[in-house]
């Protein structure tokens, strides 16, 4: 006897949206943070003067992330609304003409003509502009801009990832901050990357020597810059 089955496929793509502004803000706070620390450091400040500068840019960095992604996504989201306002006049003006522009697409990927025509009756019959959205303008639920989802979630990550490098600087003694702070940073940025992966279902090396690679040359960039002016100054 033949049992039947239930196909159950678990797909991470939905979380593309607000995984990208999480790993983007805590990848951030980590680098930036830690960078701006360490360049404080080298140039011989002051233990006041390293935590100030540390927290300064904690809160403006975080403000700032979700400033930007604020504005980016609203860029994003205005269009996708335009884009749609303009398919829902267009439907209503020439609605043979946008059958005939979605069975055309059909066609493109392998459908015969008559087939084309019928699936792209019976779907926009069901939901018109949805229909148009998905297959000719690219506009999916999973992957439409949520604007204040992204402000919050990379301001939030951000503060979280800045956090840990301006704890060290805070804990360890005047001598070890470069140094602590550099391996933390580099740790928390490894950890970062494998955690993104996993949440994205992909494999973890690459992920994880890309985001380490990028801070370590930012970490060193900063130190260096911190040693010369500090020593001109």
């Amino acid at each position: 006897m033949s049992r039947l089955h239930t196909h159950m496929e678990r797909h991470l793509v939905s979380r593309i949206g607000w995984l990208r502004a999480a790993v983007l803000g805590a990848n951030d706070g980590i680098v930036s943070t830690a960078s701006l620390i360490v360049g404080v450091a080298a140039a011989d400040a002051s233990r006041g003067g390293v935590l100030l500068a540390g927290a300064a840019g904690l809160v403006a960095g975080a403000m700032s992330m979700a400033a930007g992604e604020y504005v980016s996504v609203s860029s994003q989201s205005d269009t996708e609304h335009a884009d749609l306002a303009r398919e829902r006049a267009e439907l209503e003006a020439s609605p043979e003409a946008e059958t005939l522009e979605l069975a055309g697409i059909y066609r493109g990927r392998g459908l015969d003509a008559d087939l084309a025509r019928q699936v792209a009756v019976q779907l926009m019959a069901h939901d018109a502009v949805g229909a148009h959205a998905r297959d000719e303008l690219g506009i999916s639920e999973i992957h439409i801009a949520r604007p204040v989802q992204a402000a919050l979630t990379s301001a939030a990550t951000f503060t979280a990832g800045a956090i840990v490098p301006l704890a060290f600087a805070a804990f360890l003694p005047s001598g070890w901050t470069v140094a602590g702070v550099t391996a933390a940073a580099l740790v928390s940025l490894a950890v970062l990357g494998g955690v993104g992966a996993s949440a994205g279902g992909a494999g973890l090396l690459k992920p994880i020597l890309r985001v380490t690679l990028w801070g370590a040359m930012a970490l060193a960039a900063t130190a260096a810059i911190g040693r010369l002016f500090g020593t001109v100054v």
